[in-house]
């Protein structure tokens, strides 16, 4: 046995367990609240869709958790599963976490508090749900990053976001370190999520977010019942995590490096537009070169990682649309913005784009590391021709959305199913959550209006 490798995993056992809410710096804790705030919004305008009524038809259970958007309660793991699918189905939820951190971890959370036989408090609350963010890339780091891990297929939002959920879950349910450890070692079992959805458009992309919320909070509440979970999780043993998952890209240092310094919900991002985050910049780009006039050509200089990610030109439905570069752009130019309203069937079956699409020319660059933005090249009507490099896209933590962006995208997100009253005042809960004594009564802000998720968005 490889001990070093041992007793990397006890120090973030032992880090939930033992760590506090004072540990957290002001800043960690205002960027939290942001980011509760931007997932409940997301989740509330994704309980309209498909994917996620059909998981309120599957988990067809009762219980005292609600359904976010809806005035049904259900089982605790059931309510995690519902709403991480609907906090990740309009691809509006915040992302360079696990990768999509909010729609698994806060789920989860939420879903742990009817398992707790006390009251938790907001400041416990937001305590678990900045653990999450952090456990959940430290694991995603130690697999040698996105671009290495996603790119041998995995989907990182669900392999690396139920450790997220197991350990945001654990520390609601006021595990020792000992039982942290064994949620672990659960949710190593529980990983899991391939890319395959990115051929053909399938819904399987939005299920991984409320698999992992599930998966992790399950792995916690059999940890609390004393259910023993594998200890050597990230040892370089057969069976480990990362031999199994990133044997070719491990850095199993990357768990523990400035544990408690470095929070890794400040490098996270809060979407303006509603799709793949890998597009986001050449959205900026071409929306600021798209004010000098009528454009007839758009090239785009991008990694042929992304390419291979964002380059489909004939999406199907919804879901191959949000992960189009080629299309996002297109409906930028039509409509004006990326918007959810640029990406539903209607807009989908405007004959401007599909000619707009036509004038797209994608140009892979080997020269482009993985993750490196796009250059967007226009061409105007007179024959004029201008290049911009978004280097840091808008709601990236070096460029965040402000206050008054955020709550115009949270309130046009959560109005139309919770009411606007109700919306408001959750999002006066939110923002003064770590005064709240009982994180529970935020849940009843989450109900729907009778009939708001009847309309899918599709």
């Amino acid at each position: 046995m490889n001990m070093r490798e041992h007793l990397l995993a006890e120090r973030l056992a032992n880090f939930i367990a033992d760590s506090s809410f004072d540990d957290l710096p002001h800043e960690v804790v205002e960027k939290a609240k942001r980011h509760l705030l931007d997932t409940l919004g997301a989740a509330l305008a994704g309980a309209r869709t498909e994917p996620a009524r059909v998981a309120r038809a599957v988990m067809d259970s009762t219980g005292d958790a609600v359904i976010w958007g809806t005035s049904r309660r259900t089982h605790a793991r059931d309510a995690a599963f519902i709403n991480g699918v609907a906090a990740h189905a309009l691809e509006l939820d915040d992302s360079g976490g696990c990768d999509h951190s909010g729609a698994v971890v806060v789920p989860a959370v939420f879903a742990a508090l009817g398992r707790v036989g006390r009251t938790v408090s907001g400041r416990e609350l937001l305590h678990a749900i900045v653990l999450g963010y952090d456990i959940a890339r430290r694991v995603l780091e130690a697999c040698g990053g996105y671009s290495a891990h996603n790119g041998r297929g995995w989907h990182s939002t669900m392999t690396c976001g139920v450790f997220g959920a197991a350990a945001a879950s654990a520390r609601v349910l006021g595990l020792d370190a000992r039982g942290v450890g064994a949620a672990l070692g659960h949710a190593a079992s529980f990983a899991g999520g391939l890319w395959g959805f990115i051929h053909d458009g399938s819904q399987t992309k939005r299920l991984h977010s409320g698999r992992a919320a599930e998966g992790g909070l399950t792995a916690a509440l059999l940890a609390a019942e004393g259910v023993s979970g594998a200890s050597h999780v990230f040892e370089d043993v057969w069976g480990g995590f990362l031999r199994t998952f990133a044997a070719d890209s491990a850095d199993a240092d990357a768990l523990v490096a400035e544990l408690g310094a470095n929070w890794k919900i400040m490098r996270c991002s809060i979407k303006p537009h509603a799709c793949c985050r890998s597009i986001h910049a050449a959205l900026d780009a071409l929306m600021e070169l798209a004010g000098g006039g009528p454009v007839t050509q758009v090239r785009v200089r991008l990694s042929a990682f992304v390419h291979g990610m964002c380059g489909d030109r004939k999406p199907v439905n919804l879901a191959s649309a949000q992960m189009s570069l080629p299309y996002a752009l297109a409906a930028a130019l039509v409509f004006g913005h990326a918007g959810i309203e640029a990406f539903v069937e209607r807009a989908r079956a405007d004959g401007r784009v599909a000619s707009m699409i036509e004038r797209i020319v994608l140009e892979p660059d080997a020269a482009l590391a993985d993750l490196d933005e796009p250059e967007v090249t226009v061409t105007y009507a007179d024959g004029a021709m201008r290049s911009l490099q978004a280097t840091v896209p808008l709601g990236d933590p070096r460029r965040p959305l402000d206050h008054t962006q955020l709550l115009t995208k949270y309130r046009s997100l959560a109005a139309g199913v919770i009411g606007s009253d109700a919306a408001a005042s959750l999002a006066h809960a939110v923002v003064s959550v770590e005064q709240c004594a009982e994180a529970k009564a935020l849940e009843r802000l989450l109900v729907g209006r009778a009939g708001s998720c009847e309309t899918e968005i599709s």
